[in-house]
């Protein structure tokens, strides 16, 4: 299958970053973004920059912008989702009318559903059923991206067999961005979201210098925490062994690139959440997370203390020297529980 018309929907750090890559191939595909900001899809239509999202980056002569989400989406045969995780249902519920039937989507938000507590597939299938979902997640900073600095992510789709998915892989690939491609859709969103909720905890230990020790600890633990929900949820252990699990969780919690990392190592420093977030134009898709993962295993029975931990500090006011201490003072358990 040939796909000639690549969307991009959301002209963030992001999904400019995959566009760049997507426009700067020596391939025949049009790429078009879809920017909500017609100031911002105007600049980068003139200048060949984003300014307010991707600085530093030119961008791709080929590469062109839209505020007009229908006709961004109505030539495309192929959509990749770039949009924050809380904005994605509005978002798909506005394009979904305009896309052809059986068009792959592409999601690479990381985050749950803060109403709902649903994963982005779960929501797709909602509302847009007559589109192929798909799920890309891994390590992946978008500056190193658009530098053409290689990468490797997870592609992950049950909407088509795997020999179709590797057209999309293809699509998708670069000398430098390499997918490998897996069926795992509940492990590589599950993986892809709670990570970030680990990072803002890894980020607090770093702000708050309790060492490397204890941010090796959060990290692996942590691991054990999202790999508990995702298989109460039919995620497969392997998944959180590679790109979408253990890689995307190494780079987000060692980095100051990372928002979610950045953030929790602002509030270890003793800054407040509000003014940590007034200060951005970027989102930490954590802070939402977190609160819908409290809520999912509380209903589910499921112990995560560190996701716990984090949702009170963040939506609850909870003291972060008392969490410290509660997380501590757990009872001793084996290393599986």
């Amino acid at each position: 299958m040939t796909f000639n018309h690549i969307a991009v929907i959301g002209a963030g750090a992001w999904g400019t970053a995959l566009a760049q890559m997507l426009a700067a191939q020596d391939r025949p595909q049009a790429v078009t973004i879809y920017a909500r900001d017609k100031g911002l899809a105007e600049d980068i239509n003139t200048s060949h920059e984003n300014k307010k999202y991707l600085t530093n980056h030119k961008l791709a002569e080929k590469l062109t912008a839209s505020a007009d989400l229908a006709h961004v989406v109505q030539h495309a045969d192929f959509i990749v989702m770039a949009t924050p995780a809380q904005h994605f249902a509005t978002t798909l519920t506005a394009l979904a009318p305009h896309a052809k039937p059986a068009t792959p989507l592409v999601n690479t938000a990381k985050g749950i559903f803060i109403d709902s507590g649903e994963r982005l597939s779960q929501i797709s299938a909602r509302i847009a059923p007559h589109l192929a979902y798909g799920v890309l997640s891994g390590p992946s900073f978008a500056h190193e991206v658009a530098a053409g600095l290689p990468t490797a992510v997870t592609l992950a789709t049950q909407a088509v067999p795997m020999f179709e998915a590797k057209n999309w892989a293809s699509v998708l690939s670069s000398p430098t961005f390499r997918p490998y491609l897996s069926d795992d859709v509940t492990g590589a969103e599950y993986g892809g979201a709670l990570k970030n909720v680990i990072a803002i905890a890894c980020g607090i230990v770093h702000g708050r210098q309790l060492g490397e020790n204890a941010r090796a600890a959060v990290m692996i633990r942590g691991m054990a925490e999202i790999s508990r929900l995702a298989a109460a949820s039919g995620g497969k252990e392997h998944t959180f062994l590679g790109l979408a699990g253990m890689g995307d969780l190494t780079l987000t919690c060692h980095s100051m690139q990372s928002r979610n990392f950045s953030l929790g190592a602002a509030l270890g420093q003793g800054k407040t959440l509000a003014d940590i977030t007034a200060g951005r134009v970027t989102v930490a898709e954590g802070v939402a997370t977190a609160k819908a993962v409290a809520a999912e295993a509380a209903r589910l029975s499921i112990d995560m203390p560190i996701c716990t931990a984090v949702y009170a500090l963040l939506h609850e006011n909870a003291k972060l020297d008392d969490i410290i201490r509660n997380l501590l003072a757990r009872d001793l358990k084996t290393e599986r529980e």
